[in-house]
């Protein structure tokens, strides 16, 4: 769990230098960073969907996941939350794009390949070092984002602290279980998520991001069950 919580800090350094610069930049240099974080998003989330898994498991994933979540609102619930977070704050720390802001940082840091591999390596084999490496990229990532979406990127740092956290725990308890080809599908899901994230910072389209999060544990479950289908199948 040191990791994570040295991911968190990162992430919660980070935002408050990007906040510190929030108001400091010009409107156009902020299109700009989203511009740049939108193609940096896109690349990472191509580079990610490429792992290696089985694209028929992928496509009913994200499709009965996207199904899913947009029947449990996951992204109003989310963004609902991030909103009742911006009520409780005092002055201008509720200002701006809190509620996307929070979303946004928390889908970014948590679904990375980055963030389940290297948390299945910490809880199996205890091996901290991609998410201490993580913890660098989050932190530095977090001051743009922050820069322009304000305190909503700071709140996120409780959602790698769960979530990351849980992924640790999780992965320790089901280590025999755990094996490089789920590792990859869950990846290669996640980085379609990453996607849908650069889609939304380049305003391309607005997609619903974080209704789609149920595909990754059913991608889970395809990997689970592929003796029994495959044999079905066959």
């Amino acid at each position: 769990m040191i990791a994570t919580v040295i991911n968190a800090l990162a992430v919660l350094i980070g935002s408050l230098v990007g906040v510190a610069l929030r108001g400091k930049i010009h409107e156009k240099y902020e299109k700009t960073i989203f511009n740049a974080l939108g193609v940096f998003t896109l690349v990472l989330g191509i580079s990610m969907s490429q792992k290696p898994c089985s694209g028929l498991y992928m496509v009913f994933s994200l499709v009965l996941g996207g199904v899913l979540g947009t029947l449990m609102r996951i992204e109003e619930r989310i963004l609902g939350f991030g909103g009742w977070i911006q009520n409780k704050l005092p002055g201008s720390m509720g200002e701006g794009q809190f509620a996307m802001g929070f979303l946004d940082a928390t889908v970014l840091f948590c679904v990375g390949a980055m963030a389940i591999v290297g948390s299945f390596k910490a809880g199996v084999d205890k091996d901290y070092q991609l998410l201490l490496l993580k913890s660098v990229m989050d932190g530095s990532i977090s001051i743009f984002l922050a820069a322009v979406m304000g305190w909503g990127v700071a709140f996120s740092a409780f959602s790698i602290l769960i979530v990351q956290g849980g992924l640790t725990v999780l992965s320790g308890a089901m280590a025999a279980y755990v094996e490089q080809g789920m590792i990859d599908a869950i990846c290669a899901v996640g980085g379609l998520l990453i996607i849908m994230i650069g889609v939304n910072l380049l305003k391309l389209k607005e997609m619903k991001t974080a209704n789609f999060i149920p595909a990754l544990v059913l991608m889970i479950l395809f990997e689970l069950a592929d003796p029994w289908l495959s044999r079905f199948a066959g």
